[in-house]
Formats: structure tokens, sequence, C-alpha cells
């Protein structure tokens, strides 16, 4: 490890993580700004576009089998965006109508449960009970559906959209992957790439733009497809992608004039990383604030995370944690050189939030953000000492603590801060009291994190996880933890489900920030830490979002 820093007490034992330098260095300094300009050609096919996808959707109102492919195939390329309203009202009336819709016998299985899904994923509380027509006189799926692929698939996501005590929808979730794993060496594609990659990572689960990127590749290979809204998806994606790259520029030289590769060298430097985890929680133009502002804190946080888990004394972190409290520039005296860096850069990321939000006169937002951010250093500092004092605590009083480290509370929290003029007091103070859906996406953040990293953390000595805690409460093996865990995971995605049906806490854009929180980290910790080793599959995921455009 490099040489520790100045003023560091002499002989102080420090752990390393011999975390990996960064994969991208000055990457997305060298785009010239000229490149990330949108011509005008390019803007006049997009607005054309966008008018002919909008009389598309006109033209098929009073046809609901035809609307609901236009609308699927609008949401899964990522273009929904430009037609919140359309789709909403679109998919409201469906809702209206579907009580007599259900009733009719002819509806095939694929369309049943696109319906099912579209309507679910849209807040509509639409019953299960749909799916029994599916059914035999024995109760059991009729075996004329084992080899219809696209009704399979279409019931298979839409399970994904399932809350607690929906038994139709967990067996129809066994019978749909059972047959599609039978089915899939038989498919050729784009189908048999279709079921593949579902049965890794469904719909309800997967990031939005990374997605529609995916999708474009297969839907254009379906012969069937929509050209007019496959070359709009494919023209949004590519003007996006440029104004993704210019914020990206300019958050990356802020993070290189602090130069905490070079002055803090034993934490992550893993700011594109940062930049693509808050992509996954909102993509749209309108909240390019929200994207600045959000990546400094969790690449912030990512710093400051290193100096509880890793490099920090508990002398010295008993003086960070004290001087997070007094949340004041004065505070900087009491600490060592680079715990000075980290804690005047954090300051000056939330004083440029309090300039931004009190043009808006919200600056009470903040307030709330700091407070979310006090919380979270708490925890860091309680697990550092249960580290010191070699402390294993049990599942319960571990959980506790975890869910607020993982910290995905505070970036709820958080991200709420640039949501424009629906982020009233009354949505913050919701946030703050820990609903369902926060502790839900903290589960699945907590966990997920410690069944991937824990072995290698406790090579360095590190705090033990849920995984150690579970093992050690339980005298249960680490197979026995896992599948205890994987089932939490799966309880957890149902709370986000059911928190997402009307009527809703709060409007459906919050609640969409913390349903995207959960994906994020789905995607980036599952079969391994995507983010600590960002050379592997978060490489890949960051070159399709912000390097390569889409072939046209």
């Amino acid at each position: 490890m490099a040489a520790a820093t100045q003023n560091v007490v002499p002989n102080v034992t420090r752990r390393s993580a011999n975390f990996h330098p960064s994969v991208w260095g000055d990457h997305f300094l060298t785009y010239a700004p000229d490149s990330m300009e949108i011509d005008a050609h390019s803007e006049q096919q997009h607005q054309r576009l966008k008018e002919e996808v909008k009389k598309q959707l006109a033209a098929v109102a009073n046809k609901p089998s035809q609307q609901l492919n236009l609308i699927d195939a609008i949401q899964r390329l990522g273009v929904s965006y430009h037609f919140d309203t359309e789709v909403d009202s679109a998919l409201g009336h469906i809702y209206e109508c579907c009580t007599n819709c259900d009733k009719k016998d002819d509806d095939d299985l694929y369309t049943s449960a696109l319906r099912f899904r579209l309507l679910r994923q849209q807040g509509h509380n639409v019953s299960c009970d749909v799916f029994k027509k599916f059914k035999d006189d024995e109760g059991k799926f009729k075996e004329s559906l084992n080899t219809n692929v696209e009704g399979l698939l279409s019931l298979y996501e839409a399970t994904q959209l399932r809350v607690h005590g929906e038994g139709i929808l967990e067996e129809a979730l066994a019978f749909t992957t059972t047959n599609l794993k039978f089915l899939f060496p038989h498919l050729t594609n784009p189908l048999a790439e279709q079921v593949n990659h579902a049965l890794q990572l469904p719909i309800r689960n997967g990031l939005t733009r990374l997605e529609s990127r995916h999708y474009m590749s297969i839907y254009q290979e379906d012969n069937l497809h929509n050209q007019v809204v496959l070359n709009f998806a494919k023209v949004d994606f590519n003007l996006l992608q440029k104004v993704h790259q210019k914020e990206l520029r300019g958050i990356t030289r802020w993070w290189k004039d602090l130069d905490f590769s070079r002055k803090l060298p034993f934490a992550r430097d893993r700011l594109v990383e940062c930049y693509f985890w808050i992509l996954g929680v909102y993509y749209e133009p309108q909240y390019f604030f929200a994207r600045k502002i959000l990546t400094k804190v969790i690449a912030m946080t990512s710093i400051v995370d290193d100096i509880y888990d890793v490099y920090g004394t508990l002398e010295e972190l008993v003086l960070f944690t004290d001087a997070i409290e007094r949340w004041d520039i004065s505070a900087l005296d009491q600490l060592p050189e680079y715990m000075r860096l980290c804690y005047r850069a954090l300051l000056d990321v939330y004083s440029e939030m309090e300039k931004e939000m009190a043009k808006q006169d919200k600056t009470y937002c903040v307030n709330y953000a700091k407070e979310a951010m006090k919380k979270l250093i708490r925890a860091y500092f309680q697990e550092a000492k249960w580290l010191n004092e070699g402390y294993v605590p049990t599942t319960e009083e571990y959980m506790e603590v975890a869910l607020v480290s993982g910290a995905y509370m505070m970036l709820s929290t958080t991200s709420f801060v640039g949501m424009g003029e629906l982020a009233t007091k009354e949505v913050f103070d919701w946030v703050s009291s820990e609903p369902l859906i926060i502790r839900a996406s903290s589960v699945i953040c907590r966990l997920m994190d410690d069944m991937v990293g824990h072995e290698h953390e406790q090579e360095r000595g590190h705090l033990a996880s849920a995984v150690e805690c579970y093992m050690k409460q339980h005298g249960a093996s680490k197979q026995e933890a896992y599948a205890e865990f994987d089932k939490q995971v799966t309880n957890a995605w149902k709370d986000i489900n059911q928190e997402c049906l009307h009527p809703t806490a709060v409007p459906m854009p919050f609640l969409m920030r913390v349903l995207n929180l959960a994906r994020v980290i789905n995607l980036l910790y599952k079969d391994g830490d995507g983010y600590t080793n960002s050379k592997t599959k978060s490489k890949t995921y960051v070159t399709s979002l912000l390097i390569d455009s889409v072939p046209k």
C-alpha cells in the first residue's frame, strides 16, 4: 500500500483491501465538447419520430391487444418517459374495463399475462385470479400450455410482480421456469436469447436503460417489430447518451481535482461506476442536477465507507463521527490530514446542494439529506466498534445497524432532493420514517452485498457479515445462511411490489427511485461484487451505456 499520509500516528497497523485502481482513468475527460453536442438533424428526426409514435398510440386506442403490445414495446425500448401521460391514461382505461375483459374466455395466455404485468407495473392492483382459467380440473396449469413459449414467457414476467399470499403466481413461477428451461435448448433466436435473458434477469429486476439497449437487438429480429418505435428508440438512446457523457465529463473533472486516487490510495476509486449506479436510479434528462449531486454523494460515501471499514483507527473514527455530527468546517481542526480532505469535500457537496435548493426555495430538503448521512455515519461507527471489540452480534442486532450502513436509506432520501415540485416536506417525512419499501430495498442491498463479499472481507479482518452472524447464532452452514437470505430477498421484492400498488403512500416517481436502487444492487451484486471489482461485468455495462452508441 502507498505510504501513509502525513500526520498519521506512527506504528499504527492499518488494514489494506488492495482495491484495484479505476479502470477508466481519464477516459471521460478526453471527450471533446463538440462530440457531445446534439446536431439539428438528429433533433428534428427525434421530434418527427416522437410525433409518429404518439399518433400510433392514439390509433390503437380501441384495439386492446395492439395497444398492449405497443405500450410494451415503448416501455421495453426505454422511451416511455416521453409518453407518460398517454401510457398512464391508456392503462387506466384498460384497468377500468378489465373486469369485463377477464371474463372473456378467448383471451390467450400471452395477452392475459401481458395485460396483468403492464397494469401491475403502473400500480393497478389487478387480481391474479385472471390466471385461474388456465388451470385444469385438478388445479394444475393445463398441459396444452407447456410448449407455448411466448405465453410461458409472458406469464413468467408477470409473476415477478407478485405480492405476498398470491399462491397462483408462485405456482405459475415454478411452472413457467421449469418449462422454459426445458424448452430453451430447442429454441432459435431471437426467442432463445429472450428466454435465456429473462431467466437470468426478469424485466421487473432490470435497469430500464441497460435493458432497452439489450432489447433493441432482440426486438429488431422479431418479424412483427414496429419499425417507427425501434427507430425512435435508437435515436433517443444515442441523443441521451451524449447528455450523459457530458454530465460524466463534468463530474469526472470534479473528482480529478480532488485527487483522491493519489491522496487517499487506500480507498476505492470508482467514480464512473458511481455515475452508472445513479444513472440506474434516474436516466431521464430532467433529472440532470439530481444525477450530478447524487453521484457526488455516493462517491464520497464510498470513500467514507473505506475509511471506516479499512483504514481509520478507532480513535480517528471517533473524531470523524463527531465532526459529522457537528457538520461544521471548524471541526476540520480535530481531524488527521487524510480525513480533512474527505470531510471538506463532503461538506462542499452538501453546500452545492444547498445553493441549488435555495433557488427553488426548498432548502428543507438538504436538512433531511444531512440527517440521513449522519445516521449512516453512526451505523458505520457502530460496526467499527463491534470490529474493534471482536464482537459478533446476533443477526437481528446486526441487521438493525447494517440496513442503515448499506447506505440505501441515505441514498433514497438524497435521491428525492433533485425531484422538483413533487418533493414536498411530507415526502421527506415519509422517507425518513423508514417505510416498508425503503427497508425492503435496504434488505436486498445488504444481503446481496454480504453474500457475495463476506469471504473476501473476512480475509482482511472485516466485521462479521450477516452470513457469519447467522451461522454463529443458528449453528448453520454457509449454504443454509444463503438459502435463508435468498428467501428474505425474494420477500423484499414482494414488499416493493406491494408498496408500488395504488393507493401509494407517496407519488409513484419516488417509489420508482427506490425500486431502481434495488435493481442496481441486484445487477451489480448478482454473482459477484461488480462495484469493488469493476474490471468485469460493470465495465461491460458502462461501455454499453456510456461509450458505444447504438448502430442505426
